[in-house]
C-alpha cells in the first residue's frame, strides 16, 4: 500500500480563503512517469506531489497536474512540507527536482515556509491589444519571465472583475500569466491564468509568487510583503525577498488521508 494525504496550503479560514490543494504521496519504491501521471489524473487535484526519500531530510520530488507534469510547483512543495511535519514531525526538508533544490520549513502551529529561487524578468514588452482583449481589462505593463509572464493592471477592483476569455488566451504564445495589481489591504494581489492546460486558473500559486516577490519588492521598496491571490478559492501568502531565494509562508491543513493499492 502507498500512503497519501490531501493537504491544502496558503489558506486562511478567518478570511474565508480556501487556498490550494495537493495530494502528497510518499513512495517506498519508484513509479514510472506513466504510473504517476495516471495517479495524478485519478486524484484530479491541481497538483499531486510524489516524494521519495534520499535520507532523513532530503527527498526527490515530482509534481503532476491531472493532464501533465509540472516543472515547478510551489504549493505542492508547501503541501509536502506540511505532510512531513504532520506525519513525522519533520521541521525542515529539502526537495530535489531536475536541478532545483527547494527548502521547506515548519514555522509554527499550522504554518510552513518554502524557499524558491528568484524568477527574474527577461524582457519588458510594449503593445498588447490581443492580450487586453482576451483578459477583458486594460493592461498597464507586461513583462516576460522564465516562468509565467507578469501582466500589471491598475487596481484590485479590476482584477476581481476580470473575466478572461481562455480560448483567446490559449491562442497566444505564452504558457501562463500572473496578472497583478496593488492591493487594498495587502501589498499586492494577483491571479494566475494557465489557459493551455485543464485547470485554466490556479488557486494559490507558489511559483507565481517567486516571480511577483522580486517584482513588487523593487517597486514597493520592501523586503517582506503580504499578498492575496484572488482566485475563486483565494489564497494568502507572506512573501520575503532574500539574496537568492524567495521565502513564501502560509497556513496548511490536512483534509484527508488514506492508502493506495500498489496495483494502481
Amino acid at each position: 500500500m502507498i500512503p497519501f494525504s490531501l493537504i491544502k496550503v496558503f489558506n486562511d479560514p478567518g478570511l474565508q480563503l480556501a487556498g490550494n490543494t495537493s495530494a502528497v504521496v510518499l513512495l517506498e519504491k519508484p513509479l514510472s512517469t506513466a504510473q504517476m501521471q495516471r495517479l495524478a489524473s485519478d486524484f484530479n487535484q491541481p497538483a499531486t506531489t510524489f516524494l521519495q526519500r534520499r535520507d532523513a531530510k532530503n527527498f526527490e520530488v515530482r509534481w503532476f497536474a491531472p493532464d501533465a507534469e509540472i516543472g515547478l510547483c510551489g504549493h505542492g512543495s508547501a503541501a509536502a512540507m506540511g505532510y512531513l511535519y504532520e506525519e513525522f514531525q519533520l521541521e525542515k526538508a529539502h526537495f530535489h527536482a531536475k536541478g532545483q533544490r527547494i527548502t521547506g520549513a515548519w514555522e509554527r502551529g499550522h504554518e510552513v515556509s518554502i524557499y524558491l529561487d528568484h524568477i527574474e524578468i527577461i524582457d519588458h514588452k510594449q503593445g498588447f491589444p490581443a492580450l487586453a482583449d482576451a483578459l477583458g481589462v486594460p493592461v498597464r505593463d507586461y513583462f516576460t519571465t522564465t516562468n509565467k509572464d507578469i501582466v500589471l493592471i491598475d487596481s484590485e477592483e479590476l482584477l476581481q472583475q476580470m473575466r478572461p476569455n481562455f480560448s483567446a488566451l490559449a491562442q497566444l504564445e505564452p504558457f501562463g500569466y500572473t496578472v497583478t495589481a496593488p492591493g487594498q489591504e495587502v501589498d499586492f494581489v494577483s491571479r494566475t491564468l494557465v489557459p493551455k492546460v485543464q485547470q485554466l486558473e490556479d488557486h494559490a500559486t507558489g511559483s507565481s509568487h517567486a516571480v511577483l516577490t522580486p517584482f513588487w519588492s523593487e517597486r514597493l521598496g520592501k523586503k517582506q510583503m503580504t499578498a492575496r491571490q484572488l482566485s475563486p478559492r483565494g489564497g494568502a501568502l507572506t512573501c520575503e525577498m532574500g539574496l537568492s531565494k524567495v521565502k513564501l509562508s502560509g497556513r496548511f491543513q490536512k483534509v484527508a488521508q488514506g492508502q493506495l493499492a500498489e496495483d494502481n
